[in-house]
């Protein structure tokens, strides 16, 4: 009796369960009715192991090193998710089945989209989209297309978060006068130049113009370099701290890689994006700012909103930013509402209290 419905399963186009569900799919091609083709560019690679030749296709698209983690992980967990009826894969053995029998295995038909998507449906709208984003891509890669069906859920819109004017006078003090060799050149620089954490820990000496004020953002967000400005404020900074590095490189000295690093940690090597967050919390700290105000983006956020209110065209503001689309720089528009509230109601305060004082000479 199993052997004849080992045969119907087969015969009507289900997987064959001697296989224990490994690498089967629900659909074959003769079910379908369709046959199954892979893009003309895979064609040629078809047997061939298809985490090795996606990962060369990821590197190939210059992708950061977040953007590489952000779809290991969601492609994985997606890659693991099983049918009824199948035993679990070993990551491993999945990594190693050719690139064919991968189209067939993430086919959006057969169900595992399905099950995966209502796995991470707890999730933020944000970690929904990102994952999805990622899946969505091993897709593409193999001729599939992530279907209309998957809703993406809305995120909520919130304003950046950014520090009030006695916050970041109280952020400047405390980096002024921090222990860390790089705090006060770090600060500066983020509140000159609006520059993100990665770009400021891929910065070089080379890159920098002091006569014009300017230094080359290389390979910076969607892999284009593109110009920021500084000012005198961020030309002390920088020379202040010189004297330090001289001495760090004394002490460790850099290796190829770190050499024409801008800024160097104690040890003589680059700055990671997770030693500058260690610096906001202990300046955060120091500054009595909460934590989770404080980090590199939200001086960026501070960045551009001072240059708004100081008369800045939105246009301007988003280059020196480096956003792709004007609308992610517009968001500003709504900060800036924020701040001539604040603005507002600082005068009235003040009005009210020379008021007072007026009263009682009288």
């Amino acid at each position: 009796m199993q052997d004849e419905n080992q045969r119907e399963t087969t015969e009507n186009g289900w997987s064959d369960p001697a296989r224990n569900g490994q690498f089967a799919t629900p659909f074959s091609e003769e079910a379908l009715g369709v046959p199954y083709s892979l893009p003309s560019r895979l064609v040629r690679l078809a047997e061939m192991p298809w985490h090795g030749c996606y990962e060369m296709q990821m590197i190939s698209e210059k992708k950061s090193p977040h953007t590489l983690r952000s779809y290991r992980t969601a492609t994985k967990q997606f890659l693991l998710t099983v049918l009824p009826g199948e035993l679990p894969p070993s990551w491993d053995a999945l990594q190693g089945i050719p690139i064919k029998e991968l189209a067939r295995w993430v086919d959006p038909n057969n169900g595992r989209l399905d099950i995966w998507v209502q796995s991470i449906s707890h999730l933020a709208a944000s970690t929904i989209n990102a994952r999805l984003a990622s899946v969505s891509h091993l897709l593409n890669w193999v001729g599939h297309r992530i279907p209309e069906w998957v809703t993406r859920p809305q995120k909520g819109r919130s304003l950046p978060k950014t520090l009030t004017h006695r916050e970041i006078e109280r952020l400047k003090e405390a980096a002024a006068t921090s222990e860390n060799p790089f705090a006060n050149v770090v600060i500066t620089l983020f509140l000159d130049t609006g520059i993100r954490v990665s770009e400021l820990c891929a910065l070089n000496r080379s890159s920098m113009d002091f006569e014009d004020l300017s230094a080359t953002v290389r390979e910076g967000k969607g892999n284009k370099d593109r110009l920021v400005l500084f000012t005198e404020a961020t030309v002390a900074a920088i020379e202040a701290y010189g004297q330090i590095r001289e001495i760090i490189v004394s002490r460790h000295v850099p290796s190829d890689e770190h050499r024409d690093a801008l800024i160097l940690n104690r040890r003589g090597r680059r700055l990671t994006p997770r030693a500058v967050q260690k610096l906001m919390d202990s300046l955060a700290d120091a500054a009595d700012i909460p934590r989770s105000k404080l980090s590199p983006h939200t001086l960026r956020h501070n960045f551009a909103t001072g240059l708004l209110e100081r008369g800045m065209d939105l246009v301007s503001i988003q280059r020196l930013l480096g956003h792709a689309n004007i609308s992610t720089t517009r968001v500003y528009l709504e900060i800036s509402d924020q701040s001539l509230r604040e603005i507002y109601h600082r005068a009235q305060a003040a009005s009210r209290a020379q008021d007072n004082d007026e009263e009682s000479e009288d």
